[in-house]
């Protein structure tokens, strides 16, 4: 008998959607939230796009006392937290607080609060550097707040693995529910859309220089061109063994993850171990995936490494693959956890959401990409690819 563990909660915040619903219906109609960056004056810089999170006050929802001692990026980990408590009908009061877990993803950390203080520190000298900059730049801060805020102090964890981290720290939860833990508050934001977050970002060589908004992340595509840099993300109550009565989503059935060294050790690249992996733990055949959520980097050579070993496990055209994270960009730590959101709301309505942007599609990968207009079908199982900058690869099975 395997354990069931179940997501009977989600909460979402995206650039084509500050709510779970509305990023469903935006997602549905193929509305994208990538536009021409307005956080600062990007003129300057070769990225001119992003997915900003646009309409989005944390004072419209968090204390002032949290807002100022914190970044961006966990104002809405901790909105997405308290979204995800409130769908699953959730009181964390009402619970033992030793058995209930928070794991977070983290790629960027505290980075628009680190300008802040840097500019202070270098414009105005070390007074002008607040206190609060000795934790709101830290990876592990959303977790921490999110855990004091809803008094869970049972083992807590935040992953550090960029894409792949929304999927690892499913991974991580699920050890720690099978240690004891009833309830886990588990997921990824981030926010990197300040000067010094691009220009860190610059580095990987990845993102797009693309100026127009429909085609500058056109994963799979012939004019493929990197991808477009995005803030937000998801987060979801997952429940040990919950009643055969209380709404799920879905279930958590397998997860793996494996990693590449870099290219000079000649090593061959992992992803499809990975969800060969995934697959068996999830004791799940090749032919009862219903989709694919792609990892979909929009590098020419990535992209055909995702499809190689996408096409080595389930064969040419045999499953619809998506990327719906053409409408919001790469969310880094928010990614591959709003890919799960957005897998399980496939599972809860029966339909598969399009990639947009790519209009001409590598037909040689021999992916069978679903474009143009959502896929009616049912959804009983799904695969979230990730990877992560550095060499992480992780794959995740949902099933209904």
């Amino acid at each position: 008998m395997r354990d069931r563990f179940g997501v009977t909660g989600l909460g979402v915040v995206a650039p084509n959607g500050a709510t779970t619903e509305e990023y469903w219906a935006a997602t549905l109609s193929g509305r994208s939230g990538i536009g021409p960056i307005t956080r600062f004056d990007p003129a300057s810089y070769p990225v001119r796009l992003a997915g900003e999170v646009r309409g989005f006050t944390a004072r419209d929802h968090l204390p002032s006392r949290i807002t100022t001692q914190t970044d961006h990026w966990t104002h809405m980990g901790l909105v997405a937290a308290d979204n995800a408590l409130v769908d699953a009908g959730v009181s964390p009061a009402s619970l033992p607080e030793y058995e209930m877990t928070v794991v977070t993803a983290s790629s960027s950390g505290g980075t628009e609060f680190g300008q802040k203080e840097m500019t202070g520190l270098w414009g105005k000298g070390p007074d002008h550097v607040g206190a609060y900059q000795s934790i709101a730049w830290f990876y592990a801060a959303s977790t921490g707040q999110i855990s004091i805020r809803n008094g869970m102090r049972g083992p807590c964890a935040a992953i550090a693995t960029e894409q792949a981290g929304g999927l690892d720290a499913v991974g991580q939860a699920r050890r720690m529910m099978r240690s004891g833990a009833r309830l886990a508050l588990v997921g990824g934001t981030d926010a990197s859309l300040c000067p010094y977050g691009l220009v860190a970002q610059l580095s990987s060589r990845g993102l797009s220089t693309r100026h127009d908004p429909a085609r500058a992340y056109v994963p799979f595509d012939t004019e493929a061109c990197g991808y477009v840099p995005g803030e937000g993300g998801a987060m979801f109550v997952v429940e040990k063994d919950p009643a055969p009565s209380r709404p799920t989503y879905g279930h958590i059935a397998g997860y793996a993850a494996t990693f590449d060294p870099p290219v000079e050790r000649n090593r061959p690249p992992t992803l499809a171990r990975a969800i060969a992996l995934a697959l068996a733990d999830a004791g799940v055949r090749p032919d009862e995936i219903d989709v694919v959520f792609a990892d979909a980097m929009g590098l020419p050579s990535a992209d055909r490494l995702e499809a190689e070993a996408l096409v080595s496990i389930f064969g040419h055209h045999k499953v619809p693959v998506t990327a719906p994270k053409t409408m919001t960009g790469r969310l880094y730590a928010g990614g591959a956890a709003l890919d799960v959101a957005t897998a399980l709301l496939s599972m809860r309505d029966g339909v598969i959401p399009q990639t947009v942007g790519t209009t001409d599609p590598v037909r040689s990968l021999g992916l069978d990409l679903v474009l143009g207009q959502p896929r009616e079908r049912p959804v009983r199982t799904a695969l979230v690819v990730a990877r992560g900058f550095g060499g992480f690869n992780a794959a995740l099975v949902l099933v209904a």
